[in-house]
């Protein structure tokens, strides 16, 4: 895939999933609204962080992204930067921030605690992250993937995982298989789209079920048990999730399996 149609795709999943392409540019067209001061709020910080010259013209606009995103580009003299319009009722000292953050990384200055601190915590706050999930319901669609794979049907093991170990109580979320084997991860949960994807490398012969069925319980369990907040860090794996993943019959003979798969599959860095 070119970088071309990387950035495209990139763009559509983030402004609402794979819908036509013209239709999503169009409405994210009339959700783009300039950030009042922003030019001025982007130069200062601009001598701030030490750099050196005159400033670029800033263009300083609220996008309509599906998450917390900030970005930064060159547009032939001019700088456009991007805000996730989450931003839109955030503090001047947050937007500052954020300025700072995307003006250290473009210009190669060291980043400021101080510049950056209050940027960090609006977006690890509990309200934000419930608004960011909020509006990824509105805005990212589920993958059009099948759960009924070549070998298993992740319906199936839902409903029974759910009978044996949350008495039914989950509400099943939308299940599928990746669309391309995964080199980093083996299963993952958004709360957006409410949505888990097991990697399609799984799917085969040759994979125990209890391997497929202890990757679905595991994302199950993130379901339960919700990223939460604690002092300055994010927790996905709290004491309570661990210990309930402990229960999984097969846990210790699972992890194994799969690391015997990361290493023949070369799948680096994933994270449990």
């Amino acid at each position: 895939m070119t970088r071309r149609k990387r950035r495209r795709v990139w763009r559509r999943r983030q402004c609402g999933g794979r819908a036509n392409a013209g239709e999503v540019t169009n409405t994210m067209k009339r959700m783009i609204t300039l950030v009042p001061g922003g030019a001025a709020l982007c130069q200062r910080m601009f001598t701030r962080i030490g750099c050196a010259g005159p400033p670029p013209d800033f263009r300083v606009e609220f996008y309509p992204y599906s998450s917390l995103v900030l970005t930064i580009r060159r547009r032939d003299e001019q700088m456009i930067v991007r805000f996730s319009d989450l931003l839109q009722r955030a503090p001047l000292a947050v937007l500052e921030g954020a300025a700072a953050l995307l003006l250290c990384k473009i210009y190669r200055r060291r980043t400021r605690r101080a510049l950056v601190a209050p940027y960090h915590a609006y977006a690890k706050s509990h309200k934000t992250r419930e608004r960011v999930q909020q509006m990824r319901r509105g805005r990212v669609r589920p993958a059009a993937l099948h759960a009924a794979g070549q070998q298993f049907d992740l319906n199936g093991l839902f409903d029974d995982l759910n009978a044996r170990f949350f008495a039914s109580g989950l509400e099943k979320p939308h299940l599928g298989w990746s669309m391309r084997g995964w080199r980093r991860q083996f299963g993952s949960f958004d709360p957006g789209p409410n949505q888990i994807l097991l990697n399609r490398r799984m799917d085969r012969p040759g994979i125990p079920q209890y391997v497929v069925e202890y990757v679905l319980y595991h994302e199950m369990l993130h379901v339960k048990h919700p990223t939460r907040k604690s002092g300055c860090s994010l927790i996905s794996h709290s004491s309570e999730f661990r210990a309930e993943e402990k229960l999984f019959p097969e846990f210790e003979r699972a992890r194994k399996a799969l690391d015997r798969l990361a290493r023949e599959r070369r799948v680096f860095g994933f994270r449990w």
